[in-house]
């Protein structure tokens, strides 16, 4: 059987590393699988082209797709197109960085180890809470470890989920629920708010937690403070899915009560990078310290009084016995995580605050204009930088007819809520211009 590989083994090699094992062929190394199901020829491959004409063919794949940058995007729903500064791409550029592996030896990963804890300190601080974790895959799993982390804290397992926590989230929510046998109900939503009276109904002795979405999946900004109240009224703990940036106006998810805070850090310097990866950003409480998954960076100091950094309060199974552990996540988003650092450092209190103010009122510039070329805003409660507009009669057509212009026109909201099927989630940022903000309005009044 002819073989090829991509590694760079002559034949002698081969028949060395063959002899060493005992054996006369590559065909006896594979004899243990039965003839049955080995294919039996060889894969119908297209011939070998050159390095350079690979490129030019990938290069025409890519021209297919429209960049963000050559579009005028109003896309978001949990996904956000921001300005990230040059030096963050060069920082984590850095080989030491870009190429760093597991830390599981702190003695050869000092400067790792201290990445995360920074990370872990500028979390805390924007969320508002007491210990952040190193990061976990994205902003859906970590809803879900919220969740597992309030069940095994409270020992309930009845989950109170708000429909206007974005529909993909609560999807992911549901898998991890199935396998722990977790019910999960949903709130219902009053004018694309928690309906707070059907939430203090559905309130009990079993509930583990309440989770809010803030600004909520619509943009809505829910009245977080008051719902912190109702959960701790029963016992329950209040756990919030918070959109970074908006963090730079709006007050913190541990200032209004919340007991866990959960982000998607996509925003914090991350590229859109057609969908991933992401990082999940999650803080605590003190108290729920020792329940927190993932990995943990800590301060110390070595024999000799110098200041070191450490992986400490393991909460997983291969580390602790397996009926103890909270979660089973193996590792964190290191680099991701790493240029959220970055970003947050580089932007300071005043950038971010910058950053959340533009989007902010372009957003509610963008709004404006919208309803004035005939398109209103369907949800009247106070919002950041995303709400929804109906757009009535013909409304694939009208969002299909703005595509073809190289207008991605917002989120779609049909397949995730049935009654919303002519509308779309609108989401403006700072890089959203005012020119293509009046482009856009005079297209929808022309199709209107």
């Amino acid at each position: 059987m002819k073989t090829w590989s991509y590694l760079p083994h002559t034949e002698e090699d081969r028949a060395e590393m063959l002899q060493t094992v005992g054996l006369s062929s590559i065909d006896e190394l594979f004899s243990d699988i039965p003839v049955a199901v080995r294919l039996g020829r060889a894969l119908d491959l297209p011939q070998g082209v050159s390095e350079w004409s690979l490129m030019r063919e990938l290069q025409a794949l890519a021209n297919r797709n429209t960049h963000v940058e050559e579009a005028i995007s109003f896309l978001g729903a949990g996904a956000y197109h921001h300005h990230i500064p040059s030096v963050v791409d060069a920082i984590i550029g850095r080989s030491e960085f870009y190429t760093a592996y597991t830390p599981y030896q702190p003695e050869i990963s000092q400067g790792v180890l201290q990445a995360i804890f920074e990370y872990q300190s500028l979390v805390a601080s924007l969320l508002g809470m007491d210990v952040a974790n190193a990061s976990l895959y994205d902003g859906a799993t970590a809803l879900g470890e919220a969740a597992m982390m309030a069940c095994s804290h409270t020992r309930r397992n009845r989950v109170l989920v708000a429909r206007t926590v974005h529909p993909e989230h609560r999807q992911v929510l549901g898998t991890y629920a199935r396998g722990q046998s977790v019910d999960v109900v949903q709130i219902a939503m009053e004018d694309g708010m928690v309906d707070l009276e059907a939430l203090e109904t559905m309130l009990g002795s079993d509930v583990a937690a309440v989770m809010v979405q803030y600004p909520n999946f619509f943009g809505g900004i829910e009245d977080i403070r008051r719902i912190a109240d109702m959960a701790h009224a029963h016992g329950a703990l209040l756990v919030v899915s918070a959109y970074p940036i908006a963090l730079g106006l709006l007050e913190s998810p541990g200032a209004l009560g919340a007991d866990i805070a959960v982000a998607e850090g996509q925003s914090l310097g991350n590229a859109l990078n057609f969908g991933g990866p992401y990082l999940g950003v999650m803080a605590v409480r003190s108290d729920l310290t020792r329940k927190l998954p993932g990995r943990i960076a800590g301060q110390t100091k070595d024999r000799e009084g110098r200041r070191g950094f450490v992986l400490t309060l393991q909460a997983r199974e291969q580390h602790i016995r397996r009926e103890k552990a909270s979660s089973n996540i193996c590792s964190n988003q290191a680099l991701n995580a790493l240029a959220a650092s970055v970003y947050l450092a580089n932007m300071g209190p005043q950038g971010l605050h910058e950053v959340a103010y533009q989007c902010l009122a372009k957003a509610h510039y963008a709004q404006e204009r919208f309803a004035a070329a005939g398109y209103k805003r369907v949800f009247q409660s106070s919002y950041f930088n995303e709400f929804v507009l109906d757009l009535g009669d013909n409304a694939h057509e009208k969002y299909t007819e703005l595509s073809r212009d190289g207008i991605f026109f917002g989120y779609p909201l049909g397949k995730a809520y049935e009654e919303l099927s002519s509308h779309v989630l609108l989401a403006v940022t700072e890089t959203t211009s005012k020119e293509q903000i009046d482009y856009v309005a005079a297209r929808l009044e022309a199709l209107a």
